[in-house]
């Protein structure tokens, strides 16, 4: 068996076509003509679009009454 695996390297080539490639590839594109439609979503699909709502997760409060008497009478 190893016999056969040594003989299989004995028989590889070795490939002699080295690929070169050329360090800068310049494409012109002045004497191409393209033609096309402008495709873009229809009014009425950008006007109807509303915004999301979300329920708020924090609560705003107005007043911080308690905690001002409270910290008044620490300080004293």
């Amino acid at each position: 068996m190893m016999f056969i695996f040594i003989i299989s390297f004995a028989f590889a080539q070795d490939s002699k076509d080295k690929v070169t490639y050329e360090k800068e590839t310049q494409i012109d594109f002045e004497d191409l003509e393209i033609e096309g439609a402008l495709v873009k979503p229809q009014g009425a699909l950008l006007i109807d679009r509303k915004r999301a709502t979300f329920n708020p997760l924090i609560k705003l409060r107005t007043d911080f009454n308690p905690e001002i008497s409270t910290s008044v009478s620490e300080v004293k």
